[in-house]
């Protein structure tokens, strides 16, 4: 996809899931390109954050509200999607945010007459056991069913990085206090990180041409590694050294089974579902909308140390 730039136009994006990593990243970047961001949060204190950039309108309401997400769509030329979740806090929010929430979405999309609709998902969606990925392909699935006038973007990343991750910065903060040992679970599984700018350039991207067509993109960064391999460059990276033994799929399983009946859910079984399929991509991102992807190791530096 060709990138250009387009005339600076006040066309109003609603925005939910704005107060996550992603969000925080993307809202400033859709203000700088002249849009008006309409973020939607159930306590406005969590986006307070985010009322410095000029154009940003912070409204609190229930995402599970559809007579407030009605209202909240209102006069809106794109409604973006990023609320999701790893880890299931109560039964039942795989299904509540990744599902029905979707249905939810699309369906007010079309009855406010919204141009485009574009959803932030997960690479392999729908393809593996896993509980959160089988919840993820379920919403694409709800959202392709839903709309009809509303051209509909869906977006597949890798594992996402940048400043305040939850990847890099979780296993710098790990390494740190591991006593001199740091098994890798599930060592020899593949990923194909994607910066988080990289992400937020191809979305504005999709947004600043009216007439593009909709469709799925899987994004990944340009190189792919083993998680074992990402653990060790977050050592270097960080200055910590540790000794690095990867574990097999077998005693990965048995970790998981541990860990994710453990406060803060370090890693669970769920987890190691996913890991059961290579993280990658056929193309990456800088293919699909001519960029120069950001890699890993000319980012994480900045951030880590």
């Amino acid at each position: 996809m060709e990138i250009y730039i387009q005339p600076m136009i006040a066309r109003t994006v609603c925005v939910l899931g704005a107060t996550g990593f992603v969000g925080h990243h993307l809202v400033p970047e859709l203000a700088r390109h002249g849009y008006q961001v309409r973020v939607v949060t159930r306590r406005y204190e969590r986006a307070r954050g985010l009322l410095t950039v000029p154009g940003i309108e912070v409204i609190e309401g229930d995402i599970n509200d559809e007579a407030r997400l009605r209202e909240c769509f209102a006069g809106c030329y794109a409604v973006i999607n990023l609320v999701a979740v790893l880890h299931e806090r109560r039964m039942g929010d795989f299904q509540r945010l990744h599902v029905d929430l979707p249905a939810r979405i699309a369906r007010i999309c079309e009855q406010q007459q919204v141009s485009r609709l574009l959803h932030i998902s997960a690479l392999h969606a729908g393809r593996t056991a896993s509980h959160y990925l089988d919840s993820k392909g379920r919403g694409e699935v709800q959202l392709r069913q839903g709309v009809q006038h509303t051209r509909l973007t869906i977006f597949r990343p890798s594992v996402i990085f940048g400043p305040g991750d939850h990847f890099f910065t979780r296993f710098a903060t790990l390494l740190r206090l591991a006593p001199g040992i740091f098994p890798v679970v599930c060592a020899q599984a593949r990923l194909a990180p994607v910066y988080v700018g990289d992400i937020t350039t191809a979305m504005i991207a999709v947004l600043d041409q009216p007439t593009a067509p909709g469709g799925t993109y899987e994004l990944c960064g340009p190189r792919s590694y083993t998680l074992q391999e990402l653990v060790a460059l977050t050592a270097r990276t960080t200055g910590v050294r540790r000794y690095l033994p990867g574990l097999g799929m077998g005693s990965s399983r048995l970790v998981a089974a541990i860990l994710g009946h453990l406060p803060g859910r370090l890693f669970t079984y769920d987890n190691y579902r996913s890991l059961q399929i290579d993280n990658v991509c056929s193309r990456h991102i800088g293919e699909l909308f001519q960029i120069s992807p950001h890699s890993v190791e000319g980012v994480i530096a900045g951030y880590l140390d």
